[in-house]
């Protein structure tokens, strides 16, 4: 299986910063400041998601939204945009840029709450952080332990923004996120344009929510 082909089926096992443990993740006053973070997400949105289990079976449009309020705000979605675009992001209009910045975090939302579907009993163990401990950058390093082979890697690249940590990238067994994003947004745009792209996503976007909807999206 080529690494494209694998990393397509991989969206459905990176549940992000959420993570979905069959027990909380322990947190530690000494951790480094984005480890903390993604531990403090990661118990939030657990523990959301099964308090409101009986709400999202019968509106599963509700996981969407816990993920939007809870996860998303972590992520630097302008900067993700604008690697994610390349040279259109410098070519587009400031109307572009934001419409394609919605519909492609609607785009992540969507998903992320597959992956809670998919991986509701999966296990995420956090590697020790590598670098400087008053970098601005840093990589926040975790393994999926799987029940046949070796664990899935994955990073969070994470940077600070206006004092806060934020993901930029995440990077699936040594593929990038951003990059893979990348390839296909672009062979759209030289194909068909901008607008194409940003009116091909939304048309994603708004296809009904359901149970299938989630699961299959």
């Amino acid at each position: 299986r080529n690494q494209m082909s694998r990393f397509l089926l991989i969206p459905g096992m990176f549940v992000l910063i959420c993570g979905f443990l069959s027990q909380p993740v322990l947190a530690d006053k000494n951790d480094h400041p984005a480890l903390l973070l993604v531990k403090d997400t990661t118990n939030l949105i657990r523990k959301k998601v099964k308090e409101d289990d009986s709400i999202i079976k019968s509106n599963p449009e509700h996981l969407y939204d816990l993920v939007n309020e809870i996860v998303l705000p972590h992520f630097d979605f302008q900067k993700m945009s604008s690697w994610v675009l390349g040279k259109n992001w410098r070519n587009a209009s400031a109307a572009q840029k934001k419409k394609f910045t919605s519909e492609f975090s609607r785009l992540l939302v969507r998903t992320y709450s597959r992956a809670i579907y998919d991986n509701i009993d999966q296990q995420i163990v956090f590697l020790p952080i590598r670098g400087k401990p008053d970098a601005d950058k840093v990589t926040i390093r975790t393994e999926v332990p799987q029940q046949a082979g070796f664990p899935i890697p994955i990073d969070y690249k994470m940077r600070k923004k206006n004092n806060e940590w934020k993901v930029f990238d995440v990077v699936i067994d040594a593929i990038s996120l951003v990059a893979n994003y990348r390839t296909t947004f672009n062979q759209e745009i030289k194909k068909s344009g901008i607008d194409s792209l940003i009116a091909s996503l939304a048309d994603r976007n708004s296809i009904p929510v359901n149970e299938k909807t989630v699961r299959d999206n």
